[in-house]
């Protein structure tokens, strides 16, 4: 990356711009997000770990479009274990369908369908396939009826039978990586045609009369344009957050042994000793998985965090939408100058950067990733959407929102220190960094999580192909970057109306 004219000072997201350039890339297609960091995510887009965010739904929707989540550090370890094992055994192209008996009842059908970008329940006998409730079906009925009554059995279905003969060829060798995609692509259009000719947007998918998951029209165009994050046995990649007090390299162990793909060391100051300790720690027991630790905003923490065993930097003190840190220390640094200054320096030890927080518009992720980050965290940008953990909530107008909260707030100190003596809790919730509720509404346009992903990735594509890059590589190398006004910053605003 290089600047159009030099910054005189420290700068974030909204101060600076891409500056267009000779470019032979034809098709925003033809771009590679592949991250490189060997985490190995096929889009550079991690989900924060905050206890609002960062959950199980999350984490197996985001990966099967290449993504990663980060399990909160304040989940329990069996709970973390239990988690880990759900996901990985979530198929990488069906999405999970939610499950529920005939005798079940309408409110909590209801209940469970905010849970889910579909908008669906899956009635089932065992596993065997029974019908289908949908969001409508359960409009003006009695909330205490059975789902007996309201189900619809005369629906399509898929057959997995297409999908499991190509995975077979594949898993015995007959067909290479790039057939099986071409395959599974041609599969895939078959059925995004089938439910268009139905005129439904949603479809079991059974084998041999069992429900193996589901497919909706949109998730099967998805899975042609995305690829889902997957390990060296074909499942869904997750990574978890470990906090830097308690035995750490105990914690560290166990989460490895469960088969997390990523650790990830996380405190608010993270150039501070107990940081070191913990690096040193997880390192001792030689993972084989990479090691990311932070958060800093300099290059002399970015090199104490290598120098102690970190693979990857991670960067932001402040930038968050739930964090009060700035205003409440003054410690901080504007985020587009604290990933620069920290990549470059990463850079130079052979490691990486994850840019945390700040982003509010694809555009900031582009402008993350040029500055050097080969990943951007996001976390309040999707606790506004049905995969986050909260459950969903109405105001008084109507407009869908979900609870957040900052992880150094009161209420996340409160959850994280329940085990603690009353003195002990009721001491430290004098300290706080964060907000403890803040309502994160829901798109109407984009409510689930996938659909913020199609907007970021669509962004992130062209703003590749206006720099003429092919590859993440490419576009920090090719990035040019220049320093805009806050009347600049206006001027590229879309207006909803007229002036």
């Amino acid at each position: 990356m290089r600047f159009l004219h030099q910054a005189v000072t420290d700068l974030t997201y909204s101060d600076v711009f891409l500056v267009p350039s000779r470019s032979t890339v034809t098709s925003r297609m033809d771009v590679d997000l592949s991250s490189g960091d060997g985490t190995g995510t096929t889009i550079p887009l991690m989900v924060a770990n905050m206890t609002a965010v960062s959950g199980k739904r999350m984490a197996e929707t985001v990966a099967r479009r290449g993504g990663m989540a980060i399990l909160p550090q304040d989940v329990p370890l069996d709970v973390l274990r239990s988690v880990v094992s759900w996901v990985k055994q979530r198929d990488s192209l069906y999405e999970t369908p939610l499950l529920m008996t005939a005798g079940d009842i309408v409110i909590d059908a209801v209940h469970l369908m905010s849970k889910r970008s579909h908008n669906a329940v899956v009635v089932v006998d065992g596993q065997d396939f029974v019908g289908v409730v949908r969001g409508a079906d359960c409009e003006g009925v009695d909330r205490f009826a059975s789902l007996a009554s309201v189900m619809r059995s005369n629906v399509l279905t898929l057959d997995a039978v297409p999908f499991d003969e190509i995975r077979a060829q594949a898993d015995s060798g007959d067909l290479d990586y790039a057939q099986a995609k071409k395959l599974t692509d041609e599969a895939l259009r078959e059925a995004f045609a089938v439910l268009d000719a139905a005129g439904t947007d949603f479809a079991p998918v059974l084998r041999s009369g069992e429900v193996v998951g589901v497919l909706t029209r949109t998730g099967a165009l998805r899975s042609t344009i995305y690829r889902p994050a997957l390990d060296d046995s074909g499942r869904l990649r997750l990574g978890v957050a470990v906090g830097v007090n308690g035995d750490v390299g105990k914690k560290a162990a166990a989460l490895l042994e469960s088969g997390v793909d990523t650790l990830v060391l996380d405190t608010a100051h993270g150039h501070q000793k107990k940081m070191l300790d913990a690096l040193r720690a997880v390192r001792r027991l030689s993972p084989s998985v990479p090691v990311a630790a932070g958060n800093v905003v300099s290059a002399a923490g970015v090199r104490d965090l290598v120098d102690a065993g970190a693979d990857i930097i991670k960067v932001g003190v402040g930038p968050g939408a739930m964090c009060t840190t700035r205003m409440m220390t003054a410690v901080g640094r504007p985020q587009f100058s604290a990933v620069l200054e920290c990549s470059a320096a990463a850079a130079e030890l052979g490691a990486h950067v994850w840019a945390d927080g700040g982003v509010r518009y694809p555009r900031d992720v582009a402008l993350a990733l040029a500055a050097g980050a080969s990943q951007v965290m996001i976390g309040s940008w999707f606790a506004g959407t049905y995969e986050s953990p909260g459950d969903l909530q109405v105001d008084a107008s109507g407009r869908q929102y979900k609870e957040s909260f900052g992880m150094a707030s009161a209420r996340a100190v409160q959850n994280r220190t329940s085990g603690d003596a009353a003195f002990a809790r009721a001491r430290k919730g004098l300290f706080e960094e964060g907000i403890s509720t803040s309502r994160m509404y829901l798109d109407p346009a984009r409510p689930g999580v996938e659909d913020l992903l199609d907007m970021i990735t669509a962004g992130l594509r062209s703003s590749l192909t206006y720099a003429g890059a092919l590859s993440l590589a490419q576009f920090r190398e090719r990035a040019v970057v220049g320093v805009q006004s806050a009347a600049g910053y206006e001027e590229g605003r879309a207006l909803p109306q007229s002036w």
